[in-house]
């Protein structure tokens, strides 16, 4: 069987005791970065052997990976940081493994999204996951929607976009719109921050540096 296996975003002791039996007693690890994933493996003492798994192979070898599941092998997919499959591979698989009746277990653990928006003070009984919005074509159009969204909406971004994305955001949502900003989750800087988009696009247009994966919750229309 498949196993989808949630790593901890930051800190490694954010992961279940299930997740690092699963681990162990699989034959088989598919990693989206095994350079990653060699240090979790190595701070728990994993020695089960890894196969990279990423977005520029996954077309390339899902079909090696269905017909190791059918020899008999157990084998568990993993991300970077998170949940596989949600803003990271896993998807393609998952639907193979569903039509080829090969049986797939899903285990809780970390998320960005849901433990960003658990802890920004906007309303977490329905939002939209909208993850990394598209970099050029059909960006305007996911604008269109979002401008018009009545709850809560949670978006991902690289430090490199992230002035960018604040300023669509004022421009598309409206400088007054309340926006937390959740950076570094599980790790040292850690930091989870509510208030206008003005005001933080504001804040980071004076910063030389921007550091760390970023997780914007926005509140709804």
């Amino acid at each position: 069987m498949l196993y989808i296996v949630p790593t901890p975003i930051g800190n490694l002791k954010d992961i279940t005791l299930r997740a690092i039996e699963i681990l162990k007693e699989c034959d088989i690890i598919l990693a989206e970065d095994t350079r990653v994933t060699k240090r979790l493996l190595s701070h728990y003492k994993i020695d089960t052997p890894l196969k990279s798994y990423h977005s520029h192979n996954e077309h390339k070898i899902t079909k090696e990976v269905i017909d190791m599941l059918h020899n008999g092998m157990n084998i568990a997919l993993v991300s970077d940081a998170g949940t596989p499959g949600i803003s990271d591979p896993g998807f393609m698989l998952v639907k193979e493994c569903h039509e080829n009746n090969i049986k797939v277990i899903s285990l809780p653990g970390a998320s960005a999204s849901i433990t960003a928006i658990a802890g920004s003070g906007l309303p977490s009984d329905k939002f939209h996951f909208e993850g990394f919005l598209p970099h050029k074509k059909g960006r305007n159009k996911r604008w269109q929607f979002l401008s018009s969204y009545p709850y809560t909406i949670i978006i991902y971004e690289s430090p490199y976009r992230i002035e960018r994305l604040l300023k669509e955001i004022c421009e598309n949502l409206g400088e007054e719109r309340k926006i937390t900003i959740v950076r570094e989750i599980s790790k040292i800087y850690e930091e989870s921050v509510m208030d206008t988009c003005k005001n933080h696009l504001d804040q980071y247009l004076q910063k030389d540096k921007i550091k760390g994966e970023f997780v914007v919750v926005i509140s709804g229309k």
